[in-house]
Order: structure tokens, then C-alpha cells, then sequence
């Protein structure tokens, strides 16, 4: 049976990639952020649509599925005020009016549409907000039979702690995740993803991959780098070199800050600022500099050739940044793509 995809709140394509690799399907991504059509299109074959998901309506979504599609499905991951750093896409829009509203505007084109499939991925907090039990009795009373899982990405072959919800719902029958797929014996980690890349230094970009750069640090951040053990904490520097908030009770908790990763263990959580030595543990293991852009996407399972921006525009790191850091794991999105397949075939 032929599944059509519509992926909303796209960004990038994570999840359009991952459901693409599962061999389902995606005709159409929607988002708010123009920019990101360039590397949604260029990667995926799918069409790009600029809208603001408050603003479609379900007769424009509907006339995107094919006639030819035997299942209809709703893909997407609903950004969540005040925990989804996708808020940033909100700004200047006052938040108690705005605040998690998002997902019942997903809610509403569900209701309208009614795909036969619905999924999901968002942060675990949103398990506890009243809209997502909301969100819940809706699917309940269209019929849904819904499972939802808070999952490590590392259990599914992403090599960086980050820990998700996953949202599955069917009025064909009931969708179960795959069990994971990884675990200790076959761990992904960061030396299996990004160690193969050549080596750059602070502020360089590689000649033969232009999203294979590092920002360049400060004489001082290349001195603590310097100092910094892969898995260690700013403990490891000279007295001179520590900052001075992590001289405060306060701060001597975030150990984290300003850490190098370690190469076999899977990375910490990519943020939309993964780029900067200070924003995390985002050190290289053993080189003396941030993670580079390519190495970020890697380490969120983009393939190693997926296209982020037209080569003859000048690039934005910060966009790149919140773009890569945002995106659904491409290795998660295709086991949520499995888990629908295989269930569907038992059905």
C-alpha cells in the first residue's frame, strides 16, 4: 500500500530523511523558515512549502497527497514554547498568547484531514503538558489507536545523548516502535561519525567540504582547549585560564562548559549552538577546536553529502546552526519510519 507523507514544521529534512530511508514516501515538507528550502529540496525530492502552520489550512495539505496514495500520514515535529528551541522562529510574538499552541494547530489539520497515520517527535517535557493530553483525547476520539515513548536517539544509532518523544498513531490498528536497535556491542559513537574527516584547525574551513569549518577561538579558548581532556572539565586548567563563574558555587556544577567529547562515547546533546567551544562540550576529542558544521550534522546522522546551502550564497553559521541543531536525527526518523512499515505489514 502506497504511504504519502506530508512533513510538517520540516526545517531541514531530518525527518523527511529518515522517513525517506525507511522507503516511505514524503511529497511535501511545510515550515515558517524560508531559508531552510534550498537543503530540504536539494536532499530529498520533495516540495518545499513556506507557510506558517497557523496559516494552512487542510484543503491546501489535502491537495498535496496524490490520488494514487492508499495512506495518508502526518509527519512532524510540533514545536513546543517554552522548551523547543524552534521558538526561535516565534520571536517579537508574545509567548503567553503564543505558548505551546503549535501543536493544536497540528491537532486541527489532523481533525480535518484525518490521515490514517500520525507521528510525532518532540522533547520528553511535552509529556507533561496538559496540551499534549489534549492532543491525545483528540486522536482518541477520532478513533486512533496511539502509542508515544520517550527514547534515547542513541538506542537508535544516533551517536549523541538525546533523549525524545515519539509519537505514533494509526486508525489502521496499533503502530509499536521497534525495539532499539543498538546497544553497548554496537554503540554509536563519535569517533564512528566524524573521525574520518580531515583535520582543520580553529577558524579553518576544509577545501574540500565548505560546511567542514570551525570558528575561530579566542587566544584564551585556545588555551583552555589546550588544557581540556576529551570526557575532562574546566578542572583540568591552569587557576589563570578558569572563568570566573565557575568560581561560584553556582557554577562549579557545569563542568560540561567548555569540555572536549570523547571519541568512543556517543557526543552530548547537539545543540543549535553545537559550533561553539563554550556552549557545551562541543571540543573536538583531540583537536584544539569546536566541532565543525559537517561534523555537528554528522553527529545528527545527515549524510555525509547532504547539501545545507547554495555554494554561490555566502553562508550563515548561526542559521546553520539552529537549522542542524533543531533537526530530527535522520537515524531516529527512519526507525520511527520502520516501526510504521513493519507494523503495517502485520496488520
Amino acid at each position: 500500500m502506497k504511504i504519502s507523507t506530508v512533513d510538517l514544521f520540516c526545517g531541514v529534512g531530518g525527518l523527511t530523511r529518515g522517513l525517506l530511508d525507511s522507503g516511505i514516501n514524503v511529497i511535501a515538507g511545510i515550515d515558517v523558515e524560508e531559508k531552510c528550502k534550498y537543503p530540504y529540496e536539494s536532499n530529498n525530492g520533495a516540495k518545499f512549502i513556506h507557510a506558517d502552520i497557523k496559516k494552512v489550512n487542510s484543503d491546501e495539505v489535502m491537495s498535496l497527497y496524490p490520488k494514487n496514495t492508499d495512506i495518508k500520514m502526518l509527519a512532524g515535529c510540533a514545536p513546543c514554547q517554552p522548551f523547543s528551541s524552534y521558538s526561535y522562529r516565534y520571536k517579537g510574538i508574545d509567548a503567553s498568547e503564543n505558548k505551546l499552541d503549535l501543536l493544536s494547530h497540528y491537532g486541527r489539520l489532523v481533525k480535518d484531514i484525518k490521515p490514517e497515520i500520525v507521528t510525532m517527535e518532540n522533547v520528553p517535557q511535552m509529556s507533561k503538558e496538559p496540551i499534549f493530553e489534549e492532543f491525545l483525547q483528540l486522536l482518541k476520539s477520532l478513533k486512533y489507536k496511539t502509542n508515544w515513548y520517550i527514547v534515547n536517539a542513541t538506542d537508535y544509532g544516533v551517536p549523541q545523548s538525546r533523549k525524545r518523544l515519539v509519537l505514533l498513531a494509526s486508525t489502521l490498528g496499533e503502530i509499536k516502535l521497534i525495539p532499539p536497535t543498538h546497544d553497548r556491542d554496537n554503540m554509536p559513537t563519535v569517533r564512528k561519525f566524524i573521525e574520518g574527516l580531515p583535520k582543520i584547525d580553529s577558524g579553518d574551513v576544509s577545501r574540500l567540504d565548505s560546511m567542514h569549518r570551525a570558528v575561530k577561538l579566542s587566544e584564551v579558548n585556545l588555551k583552555r582547549i589546550k588544557q581540556s581532556k576529551p570526557g575532562g572539565t574546566w578542572k583540568d586548567w591552569d587557576e589563570d585560564l578558569v572563568l570566573n563563574c565557575h568560581k561560584k558555587s553556582s557554577g562549579k556544577s557545569y563542568t560540561s562548559v567548555y569540555g572536549r567529547m570523547e571519541w568512543d562515547k556517543p557526543a552530548p546533546t547537539i545543540t543549535t549552538k553545537f559550533y561553539g567551544y563554550g556552549n557545551g562540550r562541543f571540543g573536538h576529542p583531540v583537536q584544539n577546536r569546536a566541532i565543525s558544521l559537517r561534523e555537528g550534522a554528522l553527529l545528527q546522522t545527515f549524510p555525509r553529502e547532504y547539501k545545507f546551502f547554495d555554494e554561490k550564497k555566502s553562508i550563515n553559521i548561526k542559521d546553520l546552526g539552529v537549522f542542524i541543531g533543531n533537526a530530527v536525527p535522520v537515524n531516529l526518523a527512519k526507525a520511527i519510519g520502520v516501526s510504521i512499515q513493519k507494523s503495517l505489514a502485520c496488520l
